[in-house]
C-alpha cells in the first residue's frame, strides 16, 4: 500500500491531471506551494500538452524527484551525474511496470488524437484509461525510491 500512490489516483480522479496529481502527491516534502505545484505541473498533462509524447505522470514524478533530491549548483558535476541516474532509475522502474514512459504507447494510441482540447472526465473515460493507475504507479515508484534512499520515511 502505498499512501502517495493512492494520493495521487485519488487528485487525478478530482480533476487534476496526470502530472499535478503525481506532483501533488509530494507536496508536503517538496515545499513548493500547491497552487505553484499545479501550475508548474499543468502543461504536462496528456504527455506535454496531450502531444502524447512522455507521459504526464512521469514528468510528476520526475518534477517531484528533483524538488526533493535534484541539483541546484550547476558547477556540482557529481550531483549532476547522481540526480541523471535517479531520473533514468525512475523511468526504467516504470517502464518497467507499464511497457513505456510515453504516453501514446501507454494508451494504445497509432498517433496523438490531433487537438489540444482535454477530454471531459466521465464514467466511460475513467473505463477506457488507464492513468489512474499509471498516476498511482509514478507515485509509488517515487516513493518507494525516496525511502530507500533515506529522503522519507
Amino acid at each position: 500500500m502505498s499512501e502517495r500512490g493512492d494520493k495521487a489516483k485519488e487528485l487525478f480522479e478530482q480533476g487534476y491531471n496526470c502530472s499535478q496529481a503525481v506532483l501533488l502527491a509530494f507536496s508536503d516534502i517538496t515545499g513548493l506551494d500547491e497552487k505553484i505545484s499545479a501550475m508548474l505541473s499543468s502543461g504536462f498533462g496528456g504527455g506535454m500538452g496531450r502531444m502524447r509524447e512522455v507521459c504526464g505522470a512521469v514528468s510528476g514524478m520526475f518534477m517531484a524527484a528533483g524538488t526533493v533530491s535534484g541539483y541546484s549548483d550547476p558547477k556540482d558535476f557529481d550531483e549532476k551525474k547522481r540526480t541523471y541516474a535517479m531520473i533514468q532509475q525512475l523511468a526504467d522502474s516504470f517502464k518497467k511496470r507499464n511497457g513505456s514512459i510515453i504516453c501514446k504507447e501507454l494508451l494504445g494510441l497509432e498517433k496523438p488524437e490531433g487537438t489540444y482540447i482535454p477530454e471531459k472526465r466521465s464514467e466511460e473515460y475513467y473505463k477506457k484509461r488507464p492513468c489512474p493507475e499509471l498516476v498511482k504507479n509514478a507515485a509509488e515508484i517515487l516513493e518507494e525510491y525516496l525511502i530507500s534512499e533515506g529522503k522519507i520515511q
